[in-house]
């Protein structure tokens, strides 16, 4: 039984790639499960609750207000001062400079006897023991005044601290290596071998979380409870596996934690700008905020894809194995998006030692739905770039030709024959014609019918069609994108399942043609997510660079994948890669905003005008010059003149509430410092995070 209660995490189009088994890589990458107490400590390790974005493994929450605290060197003079002080009181009191007041209370409440004992030994207990107290109280008076109490506490308690005591073991009842839900369900058995393998080391972050994925499917009630036991008791950790029969990856770049599905991207900022409570905490993101897709943009060399594409798209890989999501990345070939065994399926558009194709109307049989998706990638960059607008004529176009060719071929046209029919050619409108006829389908021939009166009118989109076809029609090409059934072609229909797709795009000499490619991917994807029956799987589609992607439909269908547990991950170099009418749009369509160092000043007031305003406190301070009136004023000015070089002033603060941009379009691009970025986050719950500065390589 697979993850997710599925024989084939492929589909009909795909089956993987052969490759060999990799050891498991060293340590800091290497997962948990090398040995049995290693992985106990991970999978025991407190996991807080807190806020979006905060890398929740080993998470020690943070008070929301910094408190108040005096800098160390003005604490320990004002300490020192409180102690002279009190030193100069008691020193009057002893000495009789300021009267015999103080003894009046040992005077009238201490007994005669004790004053007047004939003992020397009572009278200097009695004496001394008194003295003691008003040493002791002058001692708490300038102690508090001097907080001598928060001098041990910072200075002197931190280096007499110990170690702390090690994480004491969780109870039976709340040690998830016990896995007391199968206990609870009646597996005894499976639980008992599920702990041993979890003590005795052969159980690793992805074999848990795979498990934990089954159990979920067993509960739900979409596998069986003797099923899934049976697999346990014979399998052990290595039970469930995914259809690959790969149980991690065969390296690791980042830190990822499995429990909590998050993978470690850098280090929040210690900036004053950052709230507080986000100050040096990690940066972990999940599917909990891929779901309302993230826009990261950044000058090439800004750490895109290293810093952000590949530590995503290897979480996602690990999600996948655990059968809790599918992963489909996009990007140019040798770009470094993770080795070709991290995947299932790897297409290699343009190289002939290519194992698998992909589908040019993702495996679509209405021709309605394939030619609307076909017309997003050949024409959808040539759409009114504004929010309402669409490529409905090119779509009816396409929907003309592609309606009676299927019923004559019971297939899809090629990339030459599509070329053929959109160009007019009259042998083939002739030939499917012809394939029509008598076959009681009046409404086809209608359809091209109506192609033909349309041919070579003014306003006919065909001729653009076919140009844009025709950069697919070329010889670097000639083996792909085959609709006659003797390729293995990938379609993005196999979303249902825990599939973990690449593809490369032609890195040089086909630029507009990868464009259009990348249109066509992010058109099927946003169309194959809104359909799926199994959306308790998170898909993610990882775009790495989106030049020339963005269109209105394309913005329309990010907007829409949020209610179908997806999201998208979208890279540009500059948002001047998108036409100004959907800029805003683009940016209101991500939940999460990612502007990296670098960034233009006219990107950075995009980023500005979507991140808004908050109320700051602000401080004016005026610095009045003091005018002397009597001759010993004047003489007392002229002498501190001489002495600090400045005229006497008095110093005036005013505090105001004020509206103030959270991070302006010259902090962005200025402010940010090599290595950094400035992230806004938004949950699928609807929680927000504010923009934070984050190190992505801490």
């Amino acid at each position: 039984m697979d993850s997710d209660g599925t024989q084939d995490a492929r589909g009909t189009h795909a089956t993987p790639v052969p490759r060999s088994r990799s050891a498991v890589p060293p340590m800091p990458s290497a997962p948990p499960g090398l040995d049995g107490s290693a992985f106990l400590g991970w999978l025991r390790a407190a996991r807080p609750e807190a806020q979006p974005g905060v890398w929740r493994f080993g998470h020690v929450p943070r008070p929301d207000e910094e408190p108040e605290q005096i800098p160390a060197r003005q604490l320990v003079s004002g300490a020192l001062i409180a102690f002279l002080v009190g030193w100069l009181i008691w020193s009057l009191l002893e000495n009789g400079y300021l009267g015999g007041w103080w003894i009046l209370p040992l005077q009238l409440l201490a007994p005669d006897a004790w004053l007047h004992s004939e003992s020397n030994v009572v009278r200097g207990l009695v004496y001394n023991g008194y003295t003691l107290l008003v040493i002791l109280a002058i001692m708490v008076g300038v102690g508090r005044l001097g907080r001598w109490g928060e001098v041990w506490r910072r200075l002197v308690t931190p280096r007499f601290r110990r170690r702390e005591p090690e994480q004491a073991a969780p109870t039976p009842q709340e040690d998830p290596a016990q896995w007391n839900q199968l206990r609870a369900a009646g597996a005894h058995e499976a639980a008992e071998r599920l702990g041993a393998d979890a003590r005795s080391g052969r159980m690793r972050d992805v074999d848990y979380a795979r498990i934990v994925r089954a159990w979920q499917g067993v509960r739900s009630g979409r596998h069986d409870l003797g099923t899934f036991s049976g697999a346990v008791l014979r399998d052990g950790a290595a039970a469930c596996l995914h259809p690959s029969g790969e149980r991690d990856l065969p390296a690791r770049v980042a830190r990822h934690d499995l429990v909590s599905g998050q993978v470690r991207l850098g280090t929040t900022a210690d900036d004053p700008r950052n709230p507080y409570a986000y100050r040096g905490t990690g940066l972990g993101l999940g599917p909990d905020l891929l779901g309302t897709s993230l826009l990261a943009v950044g000058p090439a060399g800004s750490g895109k894809t290293g810093t952000v594409v590949r530590p995503l798209a290897e979480s996602l890989c690990l999600q996948a194995l655990a059968g809790r999501a599918a992963v489909v990345v996009v990007g140019a070939a040798g770009s470094g998006l993770g080795p070709a065994d991290a995947y299932d399926v790897v297409v290699q558009i343009g190289n002939p030692d290519s194992v698998y194709d992909l589908d040019l109307y993702g495996g679509a049989d209405d021709p309605d739905e394939a030619a609307a998706v076909l017309a997003e990638a050949l024409v959808g960059d040539l759409a009114d770039p504004h929010p309402g607008s669409d490529s409905r004529r090119s779509t009816t176009v396409l929907a003309q030709l592609l309606g009676p060719f299927r019923a004559v071929h019971d297939r899809f046209p090629s990339v030459p024959e599509l070329r053929q029919l959109l160009d007019g050619a009259p042998g083939a409108l002739d030939a499917l014609r012809t394939g029509l006829e008598g076959s009681g389908q009046e409404s086809l021939i209608r359809e091209l019918d109506a192609r033909e009166r349309q041919l070579g009118h003014p306003g006919d989109v065909s001729a653009i069609l076919a140009d844009r076809v025709a950069l697919l029609d070329r010889p670097v090409f000639a083996g792909f994108f085959d609709t006659s059934g003797q390729s293995r072609p990938f379609s993005l229909k196999a979303l249902d399942h825990p599939v973990r797709v690449r593809i490369d795009l032609p890195a040089r000499g086909h630029a507009e043609a990868s464009r259009m490619l990348a249109r066509l991917v992010l058109a099927q994807f946003t169309a194959s997510v809104a359909v799926r029956e199994d959306r308790s799987l998170f898909a993610c589609l990882v775009l790495d660079d989106a030049t020339g992607v963005v269109t209105p439909e394309a913005v329309r269908g990010i907007q829409r994948l949020r209610s179908g547990n997806a999201g998208a991950v979208l890279t540009l170099r500059t948002l001047d890669d998108v036409p100004r009418p959907l800029r805003g749009p683009l940016l209101g369509s991500a939940g999460c905003r990612m502007a990296l160092a670098g960034v233009t000043p006219w990107d950075g007031q995009d980023f500005a005008e979507v991140w808004g305003k908050e109320w700051t406190e602000a401080r004016d301070v005026t610095d009045r010059q003091i005018i002397a009136e009597t001759p010993a004023g004047k003489a007392l000015h002229a002498v501190r003149r001489v002495i600090t070089g400045k005229a006497p002033t008095a110093r005036a603060v005013t505090v105001r509430q004020v509206e103030r941009e959270r991070w302006s379009a010259s902090e962005l691009a200025h402010g940010v410092p090599p290595g950094h970025a400035v992230l806004s986050l938004t949950s699928v719950q609807g929680e927000h995070a504010p923009p934070l500065l984050v190190d992505l390589r801490g």
